[in-house]
């Protein structure tokens, strides 16, 4: 493997968080090595300084594209910390369904898709449970990634048995996935509920619409302080009024912004937009 100089991992960092936002710290030379041992052998380079001025000027999104696959974390499971799902299921769906309002949910870093199905699957099962079906027709889930392959994966609603081991209840796999040889394949009633788009959390919100819950979970840890400001300015800007934010258990709005008020329903932190004029 080709080891990495101190000004070629400056060089590279600086590009990825302008890329992507992520911010690596000082000392994930190793990180940066190992990621891209493939990319480098692949395309012949023997140096990463050839490899950055590759990924600086080349116009071919393709391969920018195989640079953040390869960078970004995609870690994810069905139902993760199972507490905002009991929240959306126990609190949010009740006060959108039974004052018939339609519901916008973001699911703002999606991965391989298990986070925003596993929206879809509560919403399903909390209408069937509460006579609330004709709700689901102004229920609406859009899911983004930054990654293309990682948006492609969710697309196609195929999953390997590892990856429907990882917190998928029994009961949920036999009621919404066939079976089909190794490869387990999501029903249409859930998938079509679901839209992906691939899209970088850097750019503009403006073009996505509001919303009326917002997930982005374990995933400004990646980020540098400053992105995450900004970032979670457009959160709140992108919540309709009253609109409901999560972020993951072991991260914190402190010290980033003030544009929200904390909530709590049994073992679940949330948080609401403040309305104009509190903030």
């Amino acid at each position: 493997m080709i080891s990495i100089t101190a000004d070629e991992f400056e060089l590279l960092r600086n590009w990825i968080e302008q890329e992507c936002g992520i911010s690596l710290q000082a000392n994930k030379q190793y990180l940066v090595e190992s990621r891209f041992a493939n990319l480098m052998a692949e395309h012949g380079y023997t140096t990463f300084k050839e490899f950055y001025q590759h990924a600086k000027n080349n116009p071919n999104a393709a391969f920018k594209d195989k640079i953040i696959d390869a960078i970004t974390t995609n870690e994810t499971l069905w139902f993760r910390d199972e507490s905002p799902f009991i929240t959306l299921q126990e609190k949010i769906f009740p006060e959108f369904a039974e004052h018939k309002k339609p519901c916008r949910i973001w699911s703002a870093a999606c991965s391989t898709g298990q986070e925003p199905y596993s929206i879809a699957i509560s919403a399903v099962e909390y209408a069937e449970k509460n006579h609330q079906k004709p709700w689901l027709s102004q229920l609406s889930i859009f899911a983004s990634d930054i990654s293309q392959s990682a948006i492609q994966i969710a697309e196609s609603g195929r999953y390997n048995g590892l990856s429907i081991s990882r917190g998928l209840p029994a009961d949920y796999q036999q009621k919404y996935f066939e079976q089909d040889g190794s490869v387990y394949v999501l029903k249409d009633c859930i998938k079509q509920r679901v839209q992906f788009q691939k899209f970088n959390l850097q750019s503009s919100f403006l073009k996505l619409g509001k919303f009326d819950v917002i997930f982005l979970r374990n995933v400004a840890i990646y980020f540098s302080q400053d992105f995450k400001i900004q970032l979670f300015r457009k959160l709140a800007e992108a919540l309709n009024p009253g609109g409901y934010l999560f972020i993951g258990a072991s991260e914190t709005l402190i010290g980033y912004s003030d544009d929200f008020e904390p909530l709590e329903h049994k073992r679940c932190r949330f948080y609401q937009v403040k309305k104009k004029g509190l903030l």
